[in-house]
């Protein structure tokens, strides 16, 4: 396992550009421990991240099912709290995957995802990218049922336009979406 965290091609590891210089312990979920960073006013992660593309084909053909949930179940056993993926990866089968496999750790762990592809909902690729709002709030839905969650911790625009900031990045909670009904989204 361990030579499968540090060799899987894909299944890499980041630190987060928008942490703030806060460093303290994360809680010992098993054998490791990491320091953590804090993202907006309140959520904390780990300082190492498990991006989890090439878990389901990004870099060739996907990988054992098994083996990747086995996988993220080790980074969580060695600290790692912030998990990556996206729509687009698969398409679907990414975040089903990283859903399946933190089920049994999802208040122990952050979860982010992106939107903004232009992706049908049977899985086709338009090729284009597509932020309408309301297809913002298909591809929220559709991603808290992928990952099993009532909650997507980090919900992040893609792509990404050079020079610009990250403040697209919202916590999605399952619920009403009309302006005046509750608070569905908000900025970090």
């Amino acid at each position: 396992m361990q030579n499968a965290l540090r060799h899987r091609r894909g299944a890499f590891a980041y630190f987060s550009g928008a942490a703030s210089a806060c460093y303290t312990k994360a809680p010992n979920l098993g054998r490791g421990s990491m320091q953590t960073r804090t993202l907006g006013k309140d959520l904390k992660v780990s300082a190492l991240g498990l991006g989890c593309m090439g878990m389901t084909g990004a870099y060739g053909p996907p990988a054992d099912k098994q083996a990747m949930v086995a996988l993220i179940h080790a980074a969580v056993e060695r600290g790692v709290t912030l998990f990556d993926t996206a729509e687009a990866y698969g398409p679907f089968l990414n975040e089903e995957l990283v859903g399946e496999a933190l089920a049994p750790f999802r208040k122990q762990v952050v979860i982010a995802t992106k939107f903004g592809f232009d992706i049908t909902p049977t899985g086709e690729r338009t090729g284009g990218v597509n932020s309408r709002p309301d297809h913002i709030r298909a591809v929220a839905d559709a991603s808290l049922k992928r990952l099993k969650t009532d909650t997507i911790d980090i919900f992040l625009p893609t792509p990404r336009r050079p020079g610009r900031s990250n403040r697209g990045c919202r916590r999605y909670r399952k619920g009403p979406h009309r302006r005046g009904q509750g608070k569905a989204l908000r900025t970090l």
